[in-house]
């Protein structure tokens, strides 16, 4: 199979017929069999009355617009996000990434641990992925991931904020490579920005999807897409996949140009 066709199977069939209706996310609970002790972070860094300008070390063009008016606004050190009450995972997550912050000790571990800065009603439950993986072959994905943030306060990615549920196949294959591509360019460039959300077919902008966390006694909506804007050296690549996306698929085959990403999740990225 040619890689024209690869990509019209799982990438420009998102195009044809329908436009992503974007539902946005926060943290999905996951399954922790004894409590997880983090730091919690400060006050200051976490709730904001003013996101045009919370996240100017993650976002030097601005928080991206178009998010519902409901969602959460976490800043934290190593990224920030939108928390979306009504799907229970993360809309966008934002970071920036240099040789630092990608560089140091690889002994990291996955204690999956509940947001301490959102209110448990807007999160799933941690006993809510028991099963996820033998039922419906869904990992516990990182959207800003682990293994960028060996620097320093790695532990915040394994907030269930920061998880979405994300078939294996991907979250081990073409998703993995991009970020691994993504860690390329800053050790070649030294500094990488990147957000990185999700966006839902529009059949299921206002019902749940079929599949549901197996275990989930909360109404969510688990993810269709998954989409990444990664800006470097002054240029900028954008990227979106399906959770049907197969094994070894090439992380390539999903580059989109940044406007027509902006159009399949109905957000604006940048002012520019």
């Amino acid at each position: 199979m040619n890689m024209i066709t690869k990509r019209i199977q799982y990438i420009l069939k998102t195009r044809i017929g329908r436009r992503l209706a974007y539902g946005l996310l926060v943290g999905a609970a996951l399954l922790i069999f004894r409590p997880t002790e983090y730091p919690a972070e400060s006050p200051s860094s976490t709730a904001t009355q003013n996101p045009a300008t919370a996240c100017p070390a993650h976002l030097p063009n601005g928080i991206p617009q178009g998010t519902p008016a409901t969602n959460d606004l976490l800043v934290r050190s190593i990224y920030c996000l939108s928390a979306n009450p009504e799907t229970k995972f993360a809309d966008w997550v934002a970071f920036r990434l240099d040789r630092e912050t990608i560089t140091g000790s690889s002994n990291q571990d996955r204690e999956w641990a509940a947001d301490p800065d959102l209110h448990r009603d807007v999160t799933l439950e941690p006993e809510d992925y028991r099963g996820a993986y033998q039922a419906h072959n869904y990992d516990r994905g990182h959207l800003a991931p682990l293994a960028s943030f060996r620097g320093g306060n790695w532990y915040k990615t394994n907030y269930l904020s920061n998880i979405t549920p994300q078939k294996a196949d991907l979250n081990r294959g073409a998703w993995k490579d991009l970020e691994e591509y993504e860690r390329d360019l800053v050790r070649r460039y030294g500094e990488v920005h990147t957000i990185v959300g999700t966006a839902y077919d529009a059949r299921d902008s206002t019902s749940p999807r079929k599949t549901q966390l197996p275990n989930a006694d909360e109404p969510h909506q688990i993810p269709d897409y998954f989409w990444r804007i990664i800006t470097y050296n002054n240029t900028t690549e954008a990227y979106i996949f399906s959770q049907d996306t197969p094994l070894g698929a090439d992380f390539r085959l999903g580059k989109i140009s940044p406007r027509e990403l902006e159009q399949y999740t109905g957000l604006t990225f940048s002012s520019e």
